[in-house]
């Protein structure tokens, strides 16, 4: 389903039609589209950025499409990996005082919303692999997307949620649209956190049995 199909239908189903609604349903689909990548872990979600760290530098900056961690490998000389361990900032500044402890680094940790602390502080400048959750461009203005091809369901109707919420509808109506769209987002989940999480290496992703 493209965007104009959405658009369509969402006219269709609440038979709404007034220039001041049909202005609002990009903000609709972007509310659904907001509700589902937090919901679900999507491996369509994921996505990996090349990097470096310097020396003497604890900090690194985060991809500008950041949303979330997966992980953070930084890659020595002899091209082998070291994935780092998720810490605390407050477990970082005690363990690693400053540069006195400089090293290869072994943890991290978010320091702010766009910057990541390093423990030990580096000793050497080394290349970094961060895979990361990020926000995709919206199905509002890329016309077509994953979501909108295989999660038509759930974005039909969790747009018809936020779009009924908005008209103030009936309430009977509303709860139908939600059990439709928590329906189709329990398929996805089975998808995301089941499917395509079996054979994950560690147990901190989100995962659920499937048969």
């Amino acid at each position: 389903m493209n965007y104009a199909s959405l658009l369509s239908s969402i006219q269709t189903y609440t038979q709404n039609t007034e220039t001041s609604f049909v202005s609002e349903i990009p903000n609709f689909v972007r509310q659904t589209e907001d509700r589902i990548q937090h919901l679900v872990q999507l491996p369509m979600f994921r996505k990996s950025q090349s990097g470096a760290i310097t020396v003497n530098n604890r900090f690194l900056s985060a991809p500008s499409d950041f949303v979330s961690m997966y992980s953070i490998a930084v890659i020595d000389a002899s091209a082998d990996y070291f994935y780092l361990i998720n810490k605390d900032v407050n477990f970082i500044r005690e363990a690693f005082r400053a540069n006195a402890t400089a090293a290869q680094p072994r943890y991290y940790a978010m320091f702010k919303e766009n910057t990541f602390i390093l423990g030990p502080t580096p000793s050497a400048s080394l290349e970094t692999e961060i895979h990361y959750f990020y926000k995709p461009e919206s199905l509002v203005t890329a016309g077509s997307t994953w979501l909108g091809d295989e999660a038509e369901a759930a974005m039909l109707y969790g747009s018809l949620v936020e779009a009924y919420i908005y008209m103030k509808g009936e309430a009977d109506l509303l709860q139908m649209y939600d059990t439709k769209f928590k329906e189709a987002l329990v398929k996805l989940k089975e998808l995301g956190d089941g499917k395509n999480r079996q054979d994950a290496y560690r147990s901190g992703q989100a995962r659920m049995a499937v048969s």
